[in-house]
């Protein structure tokens, strides 16, 4: 791995504390993701009203390109600390909500986490590119990933006990406390300039997905990440009927699945940075996004170990497109708009496995799993292809904004 690995992001300051920051928050987040909806079915008995609370969350990502705007107008180190402290702020309400009549208060505090979070990631990347050495980006990306996915597999044990135990309350103040943990960790990062030194962020709320259609570079591997992610979205949406249809097992084994497919993710962090230094960034995306497709096919054979194989490929596969495509906007596009082409992004990777995941319900109901994975598996080829056969851009191309910045090249 030579000496970029990950003994050197961790020695250096910025990434090191950027990391931190990351695994703190999303300790609170994960817990928070999985009480939200138990807590709302507890107080309801309502199985819509519980999977609203996962929308509430996502849809602020429908309006990552206005938000993004905010985040090249303002400060990103302060505008990150804001809103870690803006949700350490309003998660204590939450100490109201003791009825069924009160769980406008859980969506309205939940919209708002949604809003915050795109606008953090907006500002967190951009703050990034700036902050860390450009050669450590992939590497920190990956790292990044595996810490979100280590976080998923222990947070929500740990939310799920301390809801049995003491209420939804007690993970709303354990999520307060890491987003102000988190704040006081931000505000130590030395940021590479400040909203003047950037220029004027001109263009509106378009001008990142000018940057992003416009570069040879980035428009393959955001529209791949893009269709990748739906086709996750239809999988995901399928994992019950792989349970219980392909395997006959029980609901539970389902929570095997993910557990799989979360140590999967948590591998390629750790292995997207050296990976990236030895491939251009179109064939690593290629290569997981075939990674995923195989997996996702063999989950409709009927044996265990060729199930879970299956799942661990897909956790392998799924985050290279994204820490692909998402490393590219960091070291392409110019500084005063990198708020928004991240933003946009995210918008365009996420939405569709949010679309997904609910056509999806609807597609298991009549349509047999073991017909549906190998037709994913087939379309997950079919999106792996062009990245594959894709020339190579000119090195001296430039985005519709200007060139690429010297600093992230």
């Amino acid at each position: 791995m030579g000496k970029w690995g990950t003994v050197r992001v961790l020695r250096d300051r910025n990434a090191g504390l950027y990391l931190s920051g990351v695994v703190v928050s999303g300790f609170g987040t994960s817990a928070m993701w999985l009480v939200a909806g138990v807590w709302v079915k507890s107080l309801t008995g309502s199985d819509s009203l519980a999977a609203l609370t996962a929308f509430a969350m996502w849809a602020p990502v429908l309006a990552g390109p206005a938000l993004g705007a905010l985040a090249d107008r303002l400060p990103r180190r302060p505008l990150l600390v804001a809103v870690n402290l803006l949700m350490a702020a309003l998660l204590p309400l939450l100490l109201l909500l003791d009825s069924a009549d009160r769980v406008w208060l859980l969506f309205a505090v939940l919209l708002a986490y949604g809003i915050c979070g795109t606008l953090h990631d907006a500002a967190e990347s951009a703050l990034v590119a700036q902050a860390v050495d450009a050669r450590l980006l992939g590497d920190l990306g990956g790292l990044r990933l595996a810490a979100g996915e280590g976080m998923k597999l222990l947070a929500p044990l740990v939310g799920a006990g301390l809801f049995a135990r003491f209420g939804g309350a007690s993970v709303a103040l354990l999520d307060a406390v890491t987003f102000a943990l988190a704040a006081g960790i931000f505000v130590r990062v030395r940021a590479g300039g400040t909203a003047a030194e950037r220029g004027p962020a001109g263009g509106g709320f378009a001008a990142g997905a000018r940057q992003l259609w416009g570069s040879p570079v980035l428009r393959p591997l955001v529209l791949a990440g893009g269709a990748v992610m739906f086709l996750a979205g239809l999988n995901g949406a399928a994992v019950y009927a792989v349970a219980d249809g392909v395997l006959g097992r029980a609901p539970a084994y389902v929570g095997l699945l993910y557990a799989v497919q979360g140590a999967g993710s948590v591998l390629a962090g750790l292995a997207a940075g050296p990976l990236l230094r030895r491939l251009p960034g179109r064939v690593f995306a290629a290569a997981g996004t075939g990674l995923f497709a195989l997996g996702a096919g063999v989950r409709a054979v009927p044996y265990d170990a060729v199930v879970l194989a299956g799942s661990a490929a897909i956790g392998v596969g799924l985050p290279c497109v994204l820490i692909a495509a998402l490393t590219a906007v960091q070291r392409e596009v110019p500084d005063a708009v990198l708020g928004r082409a991240a933003a946009t992004a995210n918008t365009v990777l996420f939405v569709p496995n949010a679309v997904a995941l609910a056509l999806g319900a609807g597609l298991v109901a009549f349509m047999d799993v073991r017909v549906l994975l190998p037709l994913l598996a087939v379309a997950g080829l079919a999106v792996a292809t062009p990245l594959l056969v894709a020339r190579r851009p000119h090195p001296a191309a430039r985005t519709p904004e200007g060139p690429v910045s010297p600093a992230r090249r």
